[in-house]
């Protein structure tokens, strides 16, 4: 696998972990373009951010709302590969990262 596809998988589990931190699990574009670059190095622009953001959406483990800013909200097969209790291909697996 090449480097910017790892670091993409890498990012959409970051984003993940970011969704699951929230009460509402939700959060912006802009507020995880942010999040990936001041908490795990990847300086990406918010095209970026939104494809990744796509990408968790077609995996079905976010649901996305589009409005001043794409949103996203994690849904259940996202926390579901958290935990590890199933596996998402094209996300990085959290016990790869951790």
């Amino acid at each position: 696998m090449s480097y910017d596809a790892t670091i993409a998988e890498d990012a959409r589990l970051f984003i993940l972990r970011e969704l699951a931190a929230q009460t509402d699990g939700r959060l912006n574009e802009l507020l995880l373009q942010r999040l990936l670059e001041a908490r795990y190095g990847i300086a990406r622009s918010r095209e970026w951010v939104q494809t990744q953001m796509r990408k968790l959406a077609e995996l079905g483990v976010v649901e996305l709302v589009e409005a001043a800013f794409l949103v996203a909200q994690i849904g259940r097969a996202g926390r579901d590969h958290l935990a590890s209790r199933s596996i998402v291909a094209g996300i990085t697996r959290p016990s790869e990262i951790d």
